[in-house]
């Protein structure tokens, strides 16, 4: 595959999208809904200021559950060929595990597992 092919690759992603969103334009109807512009907050209204800046510790919490929740998408391949590639594979996933396990303990050593 060179550099052709990534290009037809590209226009036809912009082609489907743009054909996409032509057709949702055509199909649907406009309507103009004056509470569409309006934040959603459970059903409640809102009273206020609605711009609020949420503690950082929520972030550090997602952004530590995606760094673990991403290791699964390397741990299922490995999985997969672990058994014909051999002790390799295993010292390979150990080292790997050994580094999430520092990221982990540094983590909790900061305090970015402990909610607020």
């Amino acid at each position: 595959m060179g550099a052709s092919s990534m290009i037809v690759l590209i226009l036809a992603a912009l082609a489907f999208s743009a054909i996409a969103i032509l057709v949702a334009k055509i199909v649907t109807k406009a309507t103009t809904n004056p509470q569409k512009g309006e934040p959603y907050e459970c059903g409640i209204p809102t009273s206020g200021k609605t711009w609020v800046q949420l503690n950082v510790g929520y972030y550090l919490f997602a952004l530590i559950f995606l760094i673990f929740d991403v290791e699964l998408v390397f741990l299922y391949p490995w999985a997969v060929v672990a058994k014909s590639v051999g002790w390799f594979a295993l010292i390979e996933i150990l080292i790997f595990f050994f580094i999430l396990f520092m990221g982990f303990l540094y983590a909790h050593k900061k305090g970015a597992l402990t909610w607020v």
